[in-house]
């Protein structure tokens, strides 16, 4: 059955009188994006076990997913067991809407895992005994509290023992039916806006780290004497030894990212005429770099 389904220096501009003479004032230029990011220091990403990355194997490359099992433990574990398994090879990506969301799988329905249980509970947000402190980026209309943790833009509620992953561009998400309970082998990755009307009503539970390119050049429609946009393969990417693909990300509770969120806010390149002061959380990229031994 088919289921459908986010300025390093404050200017504090010290005007002192000096009796007799002042002396010249110069502005003081706020960091750039790309000069924190060139400043940072080796302590201030984190590597990523491959061990929690899929490698997804499209007709024009591959996309790398980072999984979130801290939020979403369960279905996590099921897609990797499902990869596993090699559930995925012969599937497509069947489905689209434009400017949503690519939803692949069986679309067939009738591909038979071999796991005794076929759905997955939902996982809509992470309950802790304790408020969970986040890198804040204040409120929106969708959530109380947004922000990043660990890498992944996340919201909260008012007590912050509610914490769940949101949908921004590039979001790794488990597609449903009706009963909240069904999500079972059929994902989709977001390739448009953030549809953040769909938070708490889906498992999100991974990000695409590199690779969206080839999500957005799929074809849209089946075309005669060709195979729909076939996946070859889901894999975990620690289970496939001739890719030596390596990953970093910049760790979203380090002062670095705390200085672009401010940097990213306040656009102080020349190119810029107006600046917003602001930033949304699904407007802030996390800084990711690919490596290859």
């Amino acid at each position: 059955m088919k289921k459908f389904v986010i300025t390093i220096i404050a200017s504090a501009l010290l005007g002192g009188c000096v009796q007799q003479s002042t002396l010249p004032s110069t502005p003081v230029k706020s960091l750039t994006s790309s000069e924190i990011i060139a400043a940072t220091t080796d302590e201030q990403w984190r590597w990523v076990d491959p061990e929690n990355i899929l490698k997804l194997t499209l007709p024009t490359g591959a996309a790398y997913i980072e999984l979130n099992p801290a939020l979403a433990p369960k279905h996590s574990a099921n897609i990797k067991k499902l990869a596993r398994q090699g559930f995925y090879q012969g599937t497509h990506i069947y489905r689209f809407v434009e400017g949503f969301v690519a939803q692949g799988g069986d679309s067939t329905g009738k591909k038979l895992t071999k796991t005794k249980n076929s759905t997955v509970p939902a996982e809509f947000y992470l309950t802790t005994n304790k408020p969970l402190m986040i890198t804040e980026m204040g409120r929106d209309g969708y959530a109380p509290i947004t922000g990043f943790l660990n890498g992944f833009a996340v919201a909260q509620n008012e007590t912050r023992d509610q914490t769940w992953q949101i949908h921004c561009h590039g979001v790794f998400a488990m597609a449903r039916g009706n009963d909240i309970n069904s999500a079972s082998t059929e994902f989709f990755v977001t390739i448009g806006q953030g549809p953040r009307y769909l938070d708490k009503n889906i498992t999100v539970f991974g990000r695409v780290l590199t690779g969206m390119a080839h999500f957005h050049q799929l074809a849209r429609t089946p075309k005669g004497g060709s195979e729909f946009n076939p996946i070859t393969d889901l894999q975990v990417l620690a289970d496939v030894s001739s890719d030596h693909s390596r990953f970093k990300v910049m760790k979203t509770d380090s002062d670095a990212f705390k200085q672009l969120i401010s940097a990213r806010g306040s656009r102080s390149e020349e190119w810029f005429a107006y600046s917003h002061n602001y930033i949304d959380v699904c407007g802030m990229p996390v800084p990711t770099k690919q490596l290859n031994d």
